[in-house]
This record gives C-alpha cells, structure tokens and sequence, in this order.
C-alpha cells in the first residue's frame, strides 16, 4: 500500500495514481514537494502494459522506434519557472492590489497585448540583450517572438491606434532567456507591472509623477529603505563624447557602464577596453565621471566643468535634471533621489531621464516557501536541502544559485525605466514622446513571501497560530447535528445572493470539530451555526471564530449583522 503522504503528494501533482506504485515501493531518495521550482527531478514511470518495480532505460535498438514499453520523464517545471501554491498567490494578490490601485490613483487606464509579437517588432530594441529573446517556430509565415518587456509593445499599440495622448498601465508576463537566478527573484518567465505616459507635456512633469508612483508603490509594499537612482541618457552620452569615446562605440560603453552596480569599476574598465574596443585613456576619463553621485551639488558641479559645458547633450541634460529637482521637492519625494552617473540603463530605447529603485538594506528572501503551503507530513525545503547534501548532490547547473534558508542576500533593482520618444516613431513615423517605469514584481514577491515565512516561524517558536488568509471566505455555515445539509445549503445561498463570501463542507453530516478547525485553519473570520433548536426559534447562532464569541441572530437580521461585523473587522 501507498503511504498516505505518497498518494496526497501524487493526487496533489495532478498525475495518475497507479504509475507511481512500483516507483514508489522501490528504494529511492525522499520525494520533496513535487512541484517546486527548486525541488530535485523525480523520474516517473508512464503507463505501460507491464509494470516492472525499477525504471528502465530503453535501449541503443529501440531508440526511435515507436513502443509500448515505458518511456521515462521528468516532472518538474521548466528552468526559470515555478508553481504558485494558494498562500503564494494570496501574498501576490495583496501585492498586485496595492500596485494597481496606485495606478488607477493616479487616472491610468489599463491595455492588454498578445504574449507575442512579430519577430521584427521587437529586434534591435533591447540592445545586447536581443539575444534573451524567445523565438518561436515559423507557424504559418510569420516570425514571431516572446514578448521581453511590455514597453516595445505598449509603442506599437499606440503606433496602430493613433492614440497620442493615453496614461496606461498593463500587468502581464513577460519572457526572457536568461540564467535564472531563482533565490534573486529573476525568472525566464515572471510579470511586470508597467505604468506609462505617452503624449506631449511641459518638460519633467510627466516624469516626476512617474517617479511619484514608484515612491507610492514601494513605499506600500513595506519592503523596507529605498533610493530611487536618476540619470540623464543626453548626460551620459556627453561624458561619453567628451571623454573621447567614438560615437558609433557609445552604446558598448553604456552597456558597460550599466553593470557598475554588480561588478567593481577594474572589471568594467577591462570590459571597455578588451571587448568594446575603447582605448585606456578613454576609459579612465569615463571612470572619473561615472563614479560620482548626488543632487543638486552634483548639477552644480558638472555646470563648473567647463569642458562638459561645452558639449550640448551635456547642457540639455542638466538643464531638465535642474528642472527635475524643482519638481521632486514639490511631489514631496525629494529626500529618496539620488543623481548617480553610473546608471546607464542598457536598453537602446531610452532617450532622456533613466531611472532605477533600490532597496537599500540586504533583504532576507528564499527561492521558494513551500512551508507556506505545507502539507502536513510533507518534507520541507530545508529537509530536502539538508538530504540533497548528505547525499552528494551537484550544485545547480548553468549558474543558477541555490540559497540557504535564511540567506541575506542583495536582490538589486526591483523597478526601473526612463524616457522613450523615439520608440512610437520607428513603427508609425510620428514621433510620440512618451515615459514610464516598470516594477519588478517578481523580486518584490521573493521578498513578500520570505516576510511571510518569517513571522510564521516567528509565531510557531512563541507556540502561536500564524494564518496566511489564502482564501476570501468570510462566514462558513456549519451544523452539530446530522440531516442539516439542506438548511446550510439555503442560509449559504442566501448569503451568496447578498453578496457575501460563504463557504459550507462538501459533506452531509460533517464534524463540527472539522468545521471549526477549518475556519481557524484558513482564517475564516465568522461561523453560522444552524440546528434543531435554531431552527424552532427562527434564528441562528452567529460564531466569531477567533474569540469562539456567540450570539443568537434573527435570520432575517442575518445579513445585516455580518456585513456589520465584517465592517468591523
């Protein structure tokens, strides 16, 4: 026989109980939580006409050919991806509720886009990092392409439309082929939550407003001290120009300049020099410029280099990012915006001010929690980890980190983005200036979740409940008694036709004890409880679950009463 975990854990996978009976009855190392990202491949056996108690590998012969003899495969999700569990997606829910009513605070509206786009659309925007696209097989004639941002498709949309002035935010999946960096929150396919404005207005007012809505995002997302780095593409280039780089050179050199924030200043110089062709000198006078930061003094000294007020891109520049500091004061943010050099923004489509946010202080997050999700008796992470060790397994493969629980580690940017007023035109011809920050919500949730973890362990060592609310249910309407399957049917109806979450057991005569441990186990905050003598006087007994308060409530008064609890809450 199956153990009970084993069939839990298979019926949970949504794969078919009988292929697993021999796997699992020959000697194999612990089964970890079959869907996570991060858990160790399990082979699995298809169906076949004979079952054998091991897995056996076809032969040189039979390869090929087509049989009737088991074929092996992985269950796992693919590299650079992971499931959700219901806890998971209550934290990502809280998240995007939060990010989307910032959106529609500031009169946004919202657009959707295909998942992919055709080929020629999207090349040649992303500058080195074209090559992280996804290419799809030819369907029919055309070339088509995973879309990697949803910038380059918001310019197209507003190309074909015709729509010059427009205010948009879009939550959608984006995808890139890159080296995942699970325990960093960077995935081949993850959201973004985009906020845009395209159209004409007075210089750095739509900018600023943008920089507003990152500072509303982060700040409600309670992820901790931020800086927001601003910097200006006409600026960059100036120094670039002045420095002695060549023009046609000027968008290695800023690809360059853009990984300052991982890698030291000698590698970057290296890079520079040896793979984008600068020469040394040209280099070091680009080092004394790109490793300085501030505000307004910042403004105040590049307007004292006399050579960079000799170059017009420079002057432009500064002259918005003076304008830039007026504004930041009035939308009350100044006191997170850093003017820092050594942003450069590697996509090619940016044209003015860039952007980006930072969290300031190390954050403590975890490539997965399953312990969120647990099922009792299943083997958690740290278990699967402390067991992956004791038995010599090799470390991740194509860079991908593995992270100890509890790991500190720095998770980098989570929004950035910049002025584009060129992008619209290379689709319709008409210029349409345009500005807009993306937020990196996936490095967002790796933290969110990790908070979660740790007030559940938190609240386990001081002998605590700790609850992640993963559902919406409000009220449960439960029965002590047998043969009241029918009257909880019709108070639930009655609730949902009042438009109130209710939930009842998918069972004729359930336990009461299994009702209330469910609502304490989900978080469910109000219990209905109906039997014989409710029934006889007209009314039901109205539970507050985490206080085991009751009180007798007319049924016609029913609704009124939870809506005024629930109000309360």
């Amino acid at each position: 026989m199956l153990s009970r975990f084993v069939r839990r854990s298979v019926y949970q996978a949504g794969l078919p109980l009988p292929i697993y009976r021999n796997f699992f009855s020959a000697p194999k190392p612990p089964v970890t939580g079959m869907a996570e990202a991060d858990s160790r491949p399990v082979e699995v056996e298809a169906h076949s006409s004979t079952q054998t108690n091991s897995t056996k590998q076809p032969s040189a012969a039979q390869k090929g050919k087509k049989s009737k003899e088991a074929d092996v495969f992985v269950v796992k999700t693919p590299k650079g991806t992971r499931d959700y569990g219901p806890a998971q997606m209550a934290i990502r829910k809280r998240a995007f509720r939060i990010i989307e009513s910032c959106f529609q605070r500031h009169g946004a509206v919202t657009i959707d886009t295909p998942t992919f786009e055709l080929r020629d659309i999207l090349t040649g925007k992303y500058g080195e990092d074209s090559k992280l696209i996804y290419d799809l097989a030819d369907q029919g004639g055309e070339l088509c392409s995973l879309r990697y941002d949803l910038t380059v498709p918001f310019a197209r949309y507003v190309a074909m439309t015709g729509n010059k002035k427009i205010k948009r935010y879009q939550i959608a999946k984006v995808y890139r082929r890159d080296t995942p960096r699970m325990t960093k929150g960077r995935y081949r396919e993850f959201y973004q939550c985009d906020f845009d404005i395209a159209g004409e207005g007075d210089a750095m007012l739509p900018d600023t407003e943008v920089l507003r809505v990152v500072y509303e995002i982060i700040s409600g997302l309670d992820l901790g001290e931020f800086v927001i780095k601003v910097n200006h593409r006409k600026i960059l280039d100036g120094i670039f120009e002045v420095c002695g780089v060549p023009k046609k050179k000027l968008r290695g050199a800023c690809s360059c300049v853009d990984k300052l924030d991982k890698r030291p200043w000698e590698e970057v110089r290296k890079e520079m020099i040896e793979e984008k062709g600068l020469q040394p000198e040209a280099a070091d006078r680009v080092g004394e410029y790109v490793m300085l930061k501030g505000g307004l003094d910042l403004i105040e000294k590049l307007k004292a280099n006399e050579k960079m007020m000799k170059n017009k891109s420079v002057r432009m520049g500064l002259q918005d990012m003076e304008l830039l500091f007026s504004y930041i004061k009035e939308f009350g943010i100044d006191h997170i915006i850093s003017f820092d050099l050594s942003l450069a923004r590697g996509l090619d489509y940016y044209t003015g001010l860039i952007y980006e946010c930072i969290l300031t202080g190390e954050q403590t997050f975890l490539s997965s929690v399953p312990e969120l999700d647990a099922v009792e008796g299943a083997e958690t992470s740290a278990d699967a980890a402390a067991a992956a060790t004791a038995s010599g397994a090799a470390p991740p493969a194509d860079g991908e980190e593995e992270s100890s629980e509890g790991q500190c580690v720095g998770v980098g940017s989570i929004a950035g983005g910049g002025r584009y007023d060129n992008l619209v035109g290379l689709y319709s011809g008409s210029q349409v200036p345009c500005v807009g920050v993306s937020i990196g919500i996936e490095r967002v949730f790796s933290i969110l979740e990790a908070k979660e973890f740790q007030k559940k362990q938190a609240a386990e060592a001081a002998g605590e409940r700790y609850v992640i609310k993963r559902r919406d249910t409000d009220v449960m309407i439960a029965s002590a008694e047998k043969n009241m399957c029918g009257e909880r049917i019709r108070l639930c109806s009655m609730l949902w036709d009042a438009g109130i979450n209710a939930e009842i057991a998918h069972r004729k005569n359930p336990r009461m004890l299994d009702q209330m441990q469910y609502c304490e186990g989900e978080g469910v905050p109000l219990a209905v409880i109906i039997g014989s003598r409710e029934l006889a006087s007209g009314e039901v007994s109205l539970r507050v679950v985490s206080t085991r308060e009751q009180v007798a409530v007319k049924r016609d008064d029913l609704v009124d009463e939870i809506k005024r609890r629930l109000a309360s809450l």
